[in-house]
């Protein structure tokens, strides 16, 4: 599976953006999806995922009630709706693709490139 994310950007505080994640391939289906971010001198964090028929959704508590993901199986593609957004949002954000539910990166098999979120004060 090959990943795509877009949807980056440059937003003021309180903003909102959608990123969305292509997958190439025919199975996308099969796997489920999680976002993950990374901001500059800090590892790696989980964000959100949803499983594979998009029946069931994870967050952490950081975006909690303002991140919302969601995935199109017809589209091979997940989105991360952010409303509300705050500067300590601000990171790398990439999408990633696993067989199993769960929110530890080093079980997820697939990465996209990542896409960039700047929140100004």
């Amino acid at each position: 599976v090959q990943l795509q994310a877009s949807g980056g950007g440059l937003v003021e505080a309180g903003g909102s953006l959608r990123l969305s994640c292509a997958a190439s391939g025919r199975t996308f289906s099969s796997y489920v999806m999680g976002w993950f971010r990374q901001a500059p001198g800090k590892e790696r964090e989980f964000v959100a995922v949803i499983n594979w028929s998009g029946g069931n959704t994870y967050y952490a508590d950081s975006v909690k009630g303002r991140f919302t993901i969601s995935r199109d199986n017809a589209k091979n593609t997940v989105y991360l709706q952010m409303i509300s957004l705050k500067p300590e949002d601000t990171a790398v954000y990439y999408c990633a693709a696993c067989r199993t539910y769960g929110i530890l990166a080093n079980k997820y098999e697939y990465w996209g490139q990542g896409t960039l979120v700047t929140v100004s004060s």
